[in-house]
């Protein structure tokens, strides 16, 4: 009976024990976060410009990570949505060029899904526009905090709520969208051409600029206004960095185009600064310990979202 005992003990220590590792794994990590960042802005992904290899290899690692991590493809070629893109600001001869959404989807079972997404594209070498460098032509924009930032948060987010061990009340699609800095143009196909219905989605989650926090600014948190839940949401919501919210769902990157289809949605962001689309926006200025708690904040506010029925829509201008 003793001996009995003594085995029973030793199963429940290890179950314990393999349950602690599976949620210590799923934990937002800082050296993820970081690793993500460093090889999408490194210099040799040449700052991602729209159609070129190099943001066709940084899809290829989004896309290998969402595969890592047993999400499902929801594109139209798997994980890929393809759509094209027209550079205008600037006149260049490849002007058509031809984009990707990255798209995975985590099934658990649900009506409804939670959209979280972020650009994985930026300026290239400054031939398609947007540089703030007046001589910033064939220079190379890493795009360190725009938007390797942001991507690492969803590829963090991705990662967490494959392997946390638990079937949340909604499903989970994430997506890489392409071509944000031609004006939005990656969600706004997928709006406009959705892999799933757009009356099945509950919310949507952005994610632009999230790597240079300050403290006395705090994280601005967009989008607040467009539903009547989100006051709940937030209620005992705690966090080590300082926040505030705005009510207004437009405001310069993917979470809009999901606003004019009538979805509420969130768009985290930590502020402009001296090297917003300009060369010098490299991985060593991100501060990765608050990118660490800006992904755990918005992982709290998802998971408090999980227990809202389908959320209503505000429009809020």
């Amino acid at each position: 009976m003793k001996e009995n005992t003594r085995h029973f003990k030793r199963i429940a220590f290890f179950l314990a024990i393999l349950c602690f590792t599976k949620t210590a794994f799923a934990q937002i990590d800082v050296d993820r976060l970081r690793k993500h960042v460093y090889f999408l802005a490194d210099d040799k992904m040449k700052g991602r410009g729209t159609g070129s290899k190099h943001v066709k290899k940084a899809a290829r690692y989004i896309e290998k990570e969402f595969k890592r991590y047993g999400l499902a493809p929801k594109g139209k070629q798997g994980y890929r949505q393809p759509f094209q893109a027209k550079v205008r600001r600037v006149i260049v001869k490849d002007s058509i060029r031809i984009a990707e959404n990255i798209i995975g989807f985590l099934d658990n079972g649900a009506p409804y899904t939670i959209v979280i997404g972020a650009h994985y594209d930026h300026l290239g070498e400054g031939r398609q526009g947007s540089s703030k460098d007046s001589l910033g032509v064939g220079k190379i924009h890493n795009g360190a905090d725009d938007n390797a930032s942001g991507v690492a948060g969803l590829l963090e987010l991705a990662r967490h709520y494959a392997q946390n061990d638990t079937q949340e009340n909604y499903n989970l699609l994430f997506i890489a969208f392409g071509a944000e800095e031609l004006g939005l143009v990656g969600s706004t196909y997928f709006t406009n051409n959705p892999t799933i219905p757009l009356t099945e989605l509950h919310w949507m989650l952005n994610m632009d600029m999230i790597g240079r926090y300050n403290p006395d600014n705090g994280v601005a948190i967009i989008g607040y206004g467009t539903s009547s839940k989100f006051p709940d949401i937030f209620a005992g919501i705690t966090s080590d960095i300082k926040f505030y919210t705005s009510r207004d769902g437009n405001g310069g990157s993917d979470q809009t185009s999901f606003y004019r289809k009538n979805i509420p949605v969130l768009f985290f962001h930590t502020g402009g600064h001296e090297d917003y689309h300009m060369p010098g926006d490299d991985p060593d200025k991100i501060d990765y310990p608050s990118l660490r708690s800006i992904v755990e904040l918005e992982r709290k506010i998802i998971d408090q979202s999980m227990h809202q029925d389908k959320m209503d829509f505000i429009w809020t201008n």
